[in-house]
């Protein structure tokens, strides 16, 4: 039986539509599949932004990451549930992360996927160094 977890956190850019079917193939008994796609954006409440630097500790970032799905799938009773997160230097308009979540009904499906990524946004263990349009770097 495939994990109903996969967790992800790597510089390498992700493909959505394998990432999609993958998480569909881990879906059997699902009557909804919904996706999140972060990109990097080119400002900040500053300005203009020439993209950003993602760090992390892997350890705790991952053990983080699945601790937080794993609530998101008993609260909402999802099937599977896909995060992949990038670290390292991205450009503007990369794609920086994905989140996914399979569920009998859409209402658990979109509820779990909003609920993991509000985490991830406001409480996940990554630190962002913003990379303004002249060089300079602010954490």
């Amino acid at each position: 039986m495939p994990a109903a977890v996969q967790i992800r956190v790597e510089p390498r850019d992700f493909e959505l539509g394998a990432e999609y079917e993958a998480l569909r193939k881990r879906s059997a008994s699902s009557g909804a599949i919904v996706t999140f796609t972060g990109l990097v954006r080119d400002f900040n409440a500053q300005g203009a932004l020439n993209g950003i630097i993602l760090e992390h500790y892997p350890a705790m970032t991952v053990k983080s990451l699945h601790a937080i799905a794993e609530k998101a799938r008993v609260k909402w009773d999802l099937e599977a549930v896909t995060i992949v997160h990038r670290v390292g230097a991205l450009e503007n308009h990369d794609q920086i992360v994905l989140v996914g979540a399979s569920a009998r009904h859409r209402d658990a499906a979109f509820d779990g996927a909003r609920f993991i990524m509000d985490y991830l946004k406001t409480e996940a263990p990554f630190w962002k160094k913003e990379v303004t349009s002249t060089g300079d770097t602010e954490w």
